[in-house]
């Protein structure tokens, strides 16, 4: 039940065959990250799709040091993560939480104190005293001229990049209004020794800590939304202050809000700080869930925030309120190169990390890559929370192809007029939901996850004029082609069938299937057929 640690999850992989020990000396500079691509993109259409997990133990220039790469790469390894024998069963689990049976006797009541109990066991748990100090990840403390990031082998995976950038962190913040703790996964261009970006994008949880410090500087409302309005929501410098009283820039300028950077932690602790949970619930006790076993915790040195106690590398330190810095380009899971902007920059007060680490990584770009079976996972896993605001889906799917962010497909029970629009609109309403680009509704009858069917219903079933809809919105910080950063245009495309409730006055053909009867005579004698 659960791996306690990313060693755990290693040896699991390498007992079932799905992981490649690379002996070879390859560098972390562009090298590993094209060994990974290639690894991702092998046997597209097989069983072994995605490659093996890759662990670097030759790693040039870093003597000693480790790097796992393509951890998540496959459907399979996804499913051992997860440990579940299909995506669709962590849905299932999540259905049962939300839809619990309702007791109608003392007996199942008494039936629904286990289940309960089990829950409770998923809340994190923090260590203290002599546990806390024996920690995995404080084996190794360093501070003050000690701290150098550079000591460990940080990737930079494609020639344009701006730098090496960390890919696969766990970035801890807390809500500055309710103490919740957040666990985000920011890219982290590597400045120097002591400094990084801070690629938390304009709309993550992350950012929005960054704002309410930024709020809370302000005298009042008023210049709450003032200061949101001329910096952007945080995101820009200021090009003129003059209606900031100067005690308020004072008090941006020395504000600091903490982050920890945990690097290399167990699966479920890794994937959920990807999943698009709600605010209000912390990532930690999803990774608790997951894995079915509370996530072991321990407070930092120099930060008041908490960190996964078996991670191997553990980064502590502030951002300041009133300092951006230049990011980027970065080859991102676009396929393109994101292109710079400002962030804010993260200094390192402390790191500690195991005696040996291994530094966990990631390439993103063309798809398939690692990240498609992450977000696999994640589409399934975010279904049942969609249909408990949209409860007439009946599926989704998000094309690897299109980003994630770029197309989702739906299917729908239709039920009265105008019923794909509204999915349309829940759906750019609905938390990180909000950036699809393009939404394709059809009906229940179509199976959303054979895109070729899709395809069929899309062409047939639409007049463009009628069925298809625009509106203007926030867009990925991703999105090269949108008129403004961050904001433009999304369309929604209706391929249900059409009723005479909604102006359609024609007669709607069938589609075309063969009698059941001579399906079966066919079935019965298809083998004497001799027809491969």
């Amino acid at each position: 039940m659960g791996y306690e640690s990313l060693r755990d999850w290693l040896k699991a992989l390498e007992k079932a065959g799905e992981l490649q020990r690379v002996s070879a000396a390859v560098s972390p500079v562009l090298e590993m990250a094209e060994i990974a691509d290639r690894s991702a993109k092998s046997g597209k259409g097989t069983k072994r799709a995605g490659g093996p997990a890759l662990l670097f133990e030759n790693v040039a220039g870093y003597k000693g040091a480790r790097v796992l790469m393509n951890q998540f790469g496959s459907e399979r390894r996804m499913r051992m993560a997860l440990e579940v024998d299909s995506l669709d069963d962590v849905a299932k689990r999540i259905e049962t939480l939300l839809h619990p049976v309702a007791p109608a006797s003392f007996m199942d009541k008494l039936k629904m104190l286990p289940v309960l109990a089990e829950v409770g066991g998923f809340f994190p748990k923090r260590l203290d005293g002599k546990d806390a100090k024996n920690a995995p990840c404080k084996e190794v403390i360093l501070r003050g001229e000690d701290v150098d990031v550079l000591k460990f082998p940080v990737l930079q995976t494609w020639p344009q990049d701006g730098g090496r950038f960390i890919t696969l962190p766990c970035v801890v913040t807390r809500d500055p209004k309710n103490g919740k703790r957040n666990v985000g996964m920011y890219r982290m261009q590597v400045y120097d020794g002591k400094t990084t970006g801070m690629h938390w994008q304009r709309q993550k949880v992350a950012a929005e800590h960054f704002r309410d410090r930024l709020r809370g500087a302000s005298q009042d409302v008023a210049g709450a939304v003032d200061l949101m309005a001329l910096t952007a929501g945080g995101t820009t410098a200021a090009v003129d202050t003059s209606s900031v009283p100067q005690t308020v820039l004072a008090k941006i300028r020395g504000e600091r809000m903490e982050v920890a950077v945990a690097i290399g932690t167990d699966p479920a602790t890794t994937f959920s700080a990807i999943v698009p949970a709600p605010p209000e619930v912390e990532e930690y006790l999803i990774a608790g869930f997951l894995r079915q076993k509370a996530v072991e915790l321990v407070k930092c040195e120099t930060v008041d925030l908490e960190v996964p106690a078996t991670a191997e590398i553990v980064l502590e330190g502030y951002v300041e309120l009133g300092e951006l810095r230049t990011e980027g380009p970065f080859g991102d899971h676009t396929g393109f190169y994101t292109l710079q902007d400002e962030y804010p920059v993260f200094h390192i007060t402390c790191i500690t990390h195991r005696k040996d680490p291994i530094y966990a990584a990631t390439v993103v770009g063309k798809p398939p890559m690692e990240d498609a079976w992450m977000g696999k996972a994640v589409e399934r896993i975010f279904l049942p929370l969609m249909k408990l605001t949209l409860p007439e889906i009946v599926d989704v799917n998000l094309p690897a192809e299109g980003v994630f962010h770029n197309l989702m497909i739906v299917s729908i029970r239709k039920s009265y007029a105008g019923h794909a629009r509204k999915v349309m609109n829940g759906i750019w309403a609905m938390g990180q939901a909000m950036f699809t680009k393009c939404v394709v509704v059809v009906d229940e009858d179509c199976d959303v996850q054979d895109v070729a069917e899709v395809t069929l219903r899309v062409a047939n079933n639409i007049d463009p004029e009628r069925d298809i809809q625009f509106t203007l919105g926030p867009v990925d910080s991703l999105d090269h082609a949108s008129r403004l950063p961050n904001f433009g245009s999304k369309m929604g495309i209706d391929a249900t069938r059409k009723w005479a409730a909604e102006g359609f006055t024609r007669e709607w053909p069938q589609m075309l299937t063969m009698d059941a009867h001579v399906k079966s005579r066919v079935d019965s004698i298809w083998k004497d057929l001799g027809i491969e």
